[in-house]
């Protein structure tokens, strides 16, 4: 039984290294720019112990995508959870999911590569799966409370989203210091108008 647990404890520490250097490597130089053999070296395993966790590169990528998106999910939620107002939740999360997109690394996993290499509709299904839920939630909370005018919150959703991994993308490519200020400060009016009156 312990010897069971010590190769489960092994096993998860090759995938860990896997995911580390996985995510150093495609941040760093790009999904194309990386081979296998230089991701296995990285992490000191056989090209085998890789494709025991994962199918290959892009099943790696995917899994260092989804954890990027995890983390910025946690961003998300503990700027807004460290308010008590609903409206100042949303707010707070949407203005830190835009700080937390200007790190590189996210930007180029998470906006740039993650299209690209996982295809349009793979990549929108795991950014809704990430965020859209907590998006949907927090918005309906609102419009239960008549914040925000009463509407369907799907289409709501959908719009913000976009509009948010749009700007994203646009700072990635910003060399102005102060255009994640003008965005922060474009997005709080594009919100404010959904407010009731």
């Amino acid at each position: 039984m312990r010897q069971h647990g010590i190769r489960a404890q092994q096993r998860e520490q090759t995938r860990q290294a896997l995911l580390r250097e996985g995510r150093r490597l495609f941040s760093g130089s790009g999904y194309g720019a990386v081979g296998l053999a230089e991701i296995v070296q990285a992490a000191g395993v056989t090209k085998g112990a890789l494709y025991h966790h994962f199918t290959g590169k892009a099943d790696l990528f995917r899994a260092v995508l989804e954890e990027m998106q995890q983390e910025v999910g946690r961003r998300v939620a503990a700027a807004a959870d460290a308010h008590d107002d609903p409206w100042t939740q949303l707010t707070a999360g949407c203005q830190e999911f835009l700080t937390a997109t200007t790190d590189p690394d996210i930007q180029r996993v998470m906006l740039v590569d993650g299209p690209a290499v996982l295809g349009w509709s793979q990549w929108r299904a795991m950014d809704e799966a990430a965020s859209a839920r907590h998006l949907a939630d927090a918005l309906s909370s609102l419009i239960d409370a008549k914040i925000i005018t009463p509407q369907p919150v799907a289409p709501l959703v959908h719009l913000l989203s976009g509009a948010m991994n749009e700007a994203a993308l646009w700072l990635a490519s910003s060399s102005d210091p102060e255009d994640l200020d003008h965005t922060k400060a474009a997005l709080t009016q594009l919100l404010q108008a959904l407010r009731a009156a």
